[in-house]
């Protein structure tokens, strides 16, 4: 009787290393190995999403607060307005999830972002790189909160990325009228 119940185990675990995939000898793991081109990007970790998208928020909410004082265009200001909002909720929502997993979200600016940033506060055409910026920065948004929406290793994490990525999608459309 106690064969009976213990076959089926075994079984499985005959099929689980029967489906091993082979590697030649000597040769490197797979997670050792170069990427291919056009291969998949590596997960990011709880970490970096946390890092990335605190200073993607941080980028957005700053250039839209400089927007609301230096753009000449009431369609970009009312498009700031609704930027600062938006963000300063998605940046609080990850800030609550991340802080569930003892991560704290960056206070700083990456050293990308701070550069987009200062260089907005100096531009003389400020409302056309105010776009451009908001574009490229979305595009980065977008790209970062899909990927981890569909892949994030942290079940804490994958949420605050699937309430995001919509968002970020919304904004690229209405970035289009600027």
């Amino acid at each position: 009787m106690r064969f009976i119940r213990t076959a089926p185990v075994i079984v499985l675990l005959l099929a689980a290393g029967c489906a091993r995939e082979e590697q030649p000898r000597g040769a490197p793991p797979p997670s050792a190995r170069p990427a291919r081109p056009g291969a998949s990007r590596p997960a990011v970790t709880p970490a970096q999403y946390v890092s990335q998208a605190s200073s993607i928020d941080l980028f957005l909410i700053g250039a839209s607060e400089l927007a609301m004082r230096k753009s000449s265009r009431p369609r970009t200001r009312e498009f700031a307005i609704n930027e600062i909002t938006a963000h300063k909720g998605t940046s609080a929502q990850l800030s609550l999830e991340a802080r569930r997993l003892n991560l704290l979200p960056s206070a700083t600016l990456s050293a990308r972002h701070q550069a987009m940033l200062n260089e907005l506060e100096r531009s003389a055409d400020f409302d056309a790189l105010y776009r451009r910026d908001e574009l490229i920065v979305h595009q980065e948004a977008e790209a970062l909160h899909s990927r981890y929406a569909s892949s994030g290793s942290s079940p804490t994490l994958r949420p605050v990325a699937q309430l995001v990525a919509p968002i970020i999608q919304r904004h690229q459309r209405m970035l289009k009228y600027l």
